[in-house]
């Protein structure tokens, strides 16, 4: 589905990309980009920090009732995940051409709802949580598998430059 989603969004989504000739610029748009797929990150530490509070234990560094486990996990997960979805994000702006830099806030967007969905499954229950993270590392899996080809067989002679 992800394939299909970015497909749909970049040809029916009226904006394109600003002109961005020179990688700072690029990561520059990449890094506001990635300020907004921080959101579901910290709702999950707000809705995490309230359910650890409004919890009844009482011992606070005790066992954690599977309430306020759900969202620390979810919490734990999505940092680690955003943390190779940034980089891979930055890297990807440098090698993509200005025609296809539209990809850049598309993508920010599918990583944004397809955590949100990952969250809202993981609370139903454990079983329903694979359709959320599939959004999530499949393509960053895709993004990752297109720097190395990028790196390694486009343009080996800049890999270090």
């Amino acid at each position: 589905l992800c394939p299909c989603f970015i497909y749909g969004a970049y040809v029916f989504l009226p904006f394109d990309a600003p002109l961005l000739p020179t990688v700072s610029t690029r990561l520059v748009y990449t890094l506001r980009c990635a300020t907004f797929a921080t959101f579901p990150v910290v709702l999950g530490m707000i809705v995490s920090g309230i359910s650890r509070l409004c919890s009844s234990a009482l011992e606070p560094f005790g066992e954690l009732h599977r309430e306020v486990e759900i969202h620390r996990t979810y919490v734990s997960q999505s940092i680690h995940l955003f943390i190779l979805y940034f980089f891979n994000m930055a890297v990807l702006a440098t090698y993509l051409p200005q025609e296809l830099l539209k990809l850049i806030p598309l993508l920010t967007g599918l990583f944004a709802i397809s955590r949100l969905i990952f969250w809202l499954s993981y609370a139903i229950g454990r079983s329903f949580r694979a359709f959320g993270f599939s959004m999530t590392f499949l393509p960053l899996l895709a993004m990752l598998l297109w720097n190395l080809y990028s790196m390694f067989v486009l343009e080996p002679e800049n890999l270090l430059a």
